[in-house]
Order: structure tokens, then C-alpha cells, then sequence
């Protein structure tokens, strides 16, 4: 049941077309005005192109068109009511002309404004993404540890088979989880001694600046901000959650899979107090703890990624 949910919510556009397509199939069969039964037509089409980009927009028309002349082959005399059948003909072309026009132009300009949005968001990510590594220039030991999260949980994501968009966010995620950290004393961070509850209290919420910082930017990284906000949260299996499911269900994806390359990357870099593990016992670390701190797919994924990149080493 959780898979179809999933699936669903994935799908949801290209599924809300074809239902769309499949009411004005239905229209066709029960309404003998042609102009409505074509009308209907326009429905899908849009929606398609509104929704999904210029070529499913067109896939749409196409397939519309099919259908009609199905129809038109089944039952012609509701589709050639003219004097002439050239009128007829010229009456269903100019239609279907109209129909692929009208998908091309809006998806089109879905196309555009997509690749508007996706420029202004490079842009902010560029200039958050300067913001970090200066953050990490005033501390040696995190030197190039957003870069190589970021990596890692791209690859995790890929290994997951998540989609191209899901994979996009989790990669400026990972370039941009400690962004919070740039509120925090760049002493605080270097310190080497044991930290005060103060100190250790504002490390704690540097996830939640991060996001809050992120939202500061408006809907251009909105997919991006729960993640960062939840990267620090630990897994929970079912079993724990029995009398609180919605917690595990608000925790993203996208944060499960920080959440243990972040992790995965602090076991094997160097700090002032202590020396980084090795991979090899860096993977065990988070191979015991999956299913309590760590989701447990995304630990097969992130095993499955390591041990293909420690064979080459």
C-alpha cells in the first residue's frame, strides 16, 4: 500500500492527464455534438503541457487525435453531419491542427519558465554555495566537506533510482546542509575542548538556521529546505513509531540520505580532538546502525556506492 502511495504521488501529473484523456474518451461516446466531443479534447492536451512540458503536451495531442479517428471509424455518422464530406475532413484537420498548436505553445512556455527557474535557482545556489565554503575556509579540518556530501548523496540517490529532480535537490542539499553554521562563532566550531551546553545548543540548530536561511530566498529551493532542516533528525523503524507514524512520513527522503553521507564523511575527515576512522570502519559504524539511526535502504544504497568506489581504490 506504501509503494502505491509512493508511486501515486511520483506520478501524479502524468496520471491526473491520462484520467483527464480518458473522461474525454467517455464524452465522446455519450455527447452527439461534435463541437463539445472535440472541445473536450483541448482538457487533456493543456494539462499535459501544463503540467508535463511540450512533448508529453504533444504525445497527448496525438494520442487525442487517434482516438478520434477511432471514434470517427466507429461511428461516422456523428462525425460527418456536412453536405460534403470535404467539409468534414477540412473541419476534424483544422481541429486537430489546433490541437497541436495549442499543445506546442504551452508547453513551450512551461519549458521556459522551468528554465527560468532553474537558472535563478543555480544563481542563489551559487551564491549560498560561496557562503559555505567560506564558512569551511576558517576551519581546515571541514575543508571541501559539503563538495564531497554533496557527492556522495547524489550518488546514494542515483543508486536509489530516485528521479532527476529528487537527485538535483538532494545534491544542493548536501552542498548546502551546514549553511546555518555561518550564525555560529567560527571559535565554536575550531574548538578542540569539550563544548559548553550553550556552545552545544547552537551547533544543534544550525540545520534549522540553515533552513530558515534557505527559505529567505522564496519558492526556488523550497524542495531543498526540508531537507536541510531535517538532515540531523535520526531514522526510526515502524516498530517505534506505532503510535506516531507522521513523524517518520514528514522526515524526507532526501534527508535520510544526508543524514548518512553527512555522517559517513565527520567519521572519515580529521578534527582538533580526534583522528578520522577509515572508510572501511566508517561503513561498519553506520551498517550497525541502520534501522536506529539511519534508514536502512539508503544504508544497502550507500554500502552498494562504497564498496564500488573502495574496489577501485
Amino acid at each position: 500500500m506504501e509503494r502505491f502511495k509512493k508511486y501515486l504521488f511520483k506520478n501524479f501529473e502524468a496520471i491526473l492527464v491520462f484520467v483527464v484523456l480518458v473522461s474525454a474518451a467517455f464524452g465522446t461516446y455519450f455527447f452527439k455534438d461534435l463541437s463539445i466531443v472535440l472541445n473536450f479534447y483541448y482538457l487533456p492536451v493543456l494539462v499535459g503541457a501544463y503540467l508535463l512540458g511540450r512533448r508529453s503536451g504533444l504525445l497527448t495531442a496525438i494520442l487525442s487525435i487517434l482516438l478520434v479517428i477511432v471514434f470517427a471509424t466507429i461511428y461516422p455518422a456523428r462525425f460527418f453531419t456536412h453536405n460534403t464530406l470535404l467539409q468534414d475532413i477540412g473541419r476534424l484537420s483544422s481541429w486537430a491542427g489546433f490541437l497541436i498548436l495549442a499543445s506546442i505553445t504551452v508547453g513551450s512556455l512551461y519549458e521556459m519558465n522551468k528554465r527560468q527557474l532553474y537558472d535563478l535557482q543555480n544563481a542563489y545556489v551559487g551564491i549560498l554555495e560561496i557562503l559555505s565554503k567560506y564558512l569551511e575556509s576558517t576551519d581546515r579540518y571541514t575543508k571541501g566537506h559539503s563538495v564531497r556530501v554533496s557527492e556522495l548523496a547524489m550518488e546514494i540517490a542515483i543508486a536509489m533510482e530516485l528521479n532527476r529532480t529528487d537527485v538535483e535537490n538532494i545534491r544542493v542539499a548536501g552542498l548546502l546542509h551546514d549553511i546555518g553554521k555561518v550564525e555560529v562563532s567560527g571559535e565554536i566550531l575550531r574548538k578542540a575542548a569539550n563544548l559548553t551546553t550553550e556552545e552545544r545548543d547552537q551547533i544543534d540548530k544550525h540545520a534549522e538556521k540553515g533552513a530558515m536561511i534557505l527559505s529567505s530566498v522564496g519558492s526556488v529551493l523550497k524542495e531543498v529546505v526540508p531537507i536541510v532542516m531535517a538532515h540531523h533528525e535520526y531514522f526510526s523503524s515502524n516498530e517505534n513509531f506505532k503510535n506516531d507514524t507522521i513523524k517518520e512520513r514528514e522526515t524526507p527522503i532526501g534527508a535520510r540520505i544526508l543524514a548518512v553521507a553527512d555522517s559517513f564523511d565527520a567519521m572519515t575527515t580529521d578534527r582538533p580532538y580526534r583522528k578520522g576512522m577509515p572508510p572501511w570502519q566508517a561503513r561498519e559504524q553506520i551498517m550497525v546502525n541502520a534501522g536506529k539511526q539511519f534508514d536502512p535502504q539508503v544504508v544497502e544504497a550507500f554500502k552498494r556506492v562504497l564498496d564500488k568506489k573502495l574496489e577501485t581504490i
